[in-house]
């Protein structure tokens, strides 16, 4: 699937989020705005405002409001902010394959100008309307999820018993999340009914996990090319699906496995001995048959909403999610 022709697609509502997002950043600080440049020009697939969009114009027959608009650059907003945070908290030097704002200016900048991308995404929901307040909420539940996500994964990481459910939620908090702030908003800023707003975050959720599934695959089984180093999240303790479905084979190995986790901050050479044990033992085809099931789960819940383009390349962007290779 080709990302540049959803957004061709969207025409002018695409172009209008851009300029909103630009605009909301701009500073008289020129150091602040030649990072943001910065951050702009290697901004990824931007797919929160892109589901947005293609969410309320499918719940409303292609008419979209301000507030879609606002809702929608405020998902990008807070999106990159997280990032910029994670950045310092993952100690990252590279995201999307270029150097992180941490390793080029330092940790302090890079949470300085995360806070800044996310006072500009809170700026953007606040209003008096009604449809305001209930976004609002949404955005700040996320906002508490985020934070939770990250702290139950510190603590599993550093117990190294992470399990199934652990991991659910942890990707829920930190992916999915956002992934359903930016449709459920993008639902209520159309006044979408009680079906489409459930199909709308129904569909966001399963789709966001499945978003991660694909992330932590292609940490073990990607290349180079994705834009992180191969094997990162074992290095950092994170027990992710495919580590637990090979986990799931090979029982009798669980302990002597949990244990190389628990002591890979000393010994980052247990990440090689790790990875062949999730190849080995099915990890990947485990973590792959998850995926496929909440792909099937996020297009099954679209079957509600009424046929139309809109509702074609949601469904097209699940499947992409299972076949993208960064």
């Amino acid at each position: 699937m080709d990302i540049k022709s959803v957004r061709e697609y969207l025409g002018k509502d695409w172009e209008a989020v851009k300029e909103k997002i630009e605009t909301s950043l701009m500073s008289d600080i020129a150091l602040l705005n030649a990072t943001n440049s910065s951050i702009l020009s290697n901004s990824g697939k931007q797919l929160r405002p892109l589901l947005a969009l293609l969410v309320a114009r499918a719940c409303s027959g292609h008419q979209i409001s301000e507030a879609t608009i606002r809702y929608a650059a405020a998902a990008e907003l807070l999106h990159n902010a997280t990032l910029l945070h994670d950045d310092v908290a993952d100690n990252s030097d590279q995201r999307r394959g270029v150097p992180t704002i941490m390793s080029l200016m330092g940790p302090s900048v890079s949470v300085l100008v995360g806070d800044y991308w996310l006072v500009k995404a809170m700026e953007m929901i606040l209003g008096s309307s009604e449809e305001d307040h209930m976004v609002t909420k949404i955005f700040s539940k996320t906002l508490s999820d985020l934070a939770e996500g990250e702290m139950l994964q510190l603590q599993k990481a550093q117990n190294g018993d992470t399990v199934q459910d652990d991991y659910l939620r942890i990707i829920y908090s930190k992916t999915a999340s956002l992934f359903e702030a930016a449709c459920v908003s993008a639902a209520i800023s159309v006044n979408a009914s009680e079906e489409y707003m459930t199909a709308a975050r129904n569909y966001a959720v399963a789709l966001g996990i499945a978003f991660q599934i694909k992330d932590d695959i292609l940490d073990y089984s990607g290349t180079e090319s994705v834009g992180k180093p191969l094997g990162v999240d074992i290095l950092e303790q994170k027990i992710t699906m495919p580590l637990l479905g090979a986990i799931a084979h090979a029982p009798a190995q669980e302990s002597r496995i949990r244990g190389l986790v628990k002591g890979i901050v000393d010994h980052p050479e247990y990440r090689d001995e790790i990875v062949t044990f999730v190849k080995e033992n099915s990890g990947i085809e485990y973590a792959v048959r998850q995926l496929d099931k909440y792909v099937e789960k996020a297009v099954e819940a679209l079957s509600v909403l009424p046929l139309c383009r809109e509702r074609a390349l949601l469904e097209d962007l699940a499947y992409f999610t299972a076949k993208r290779v960064m």
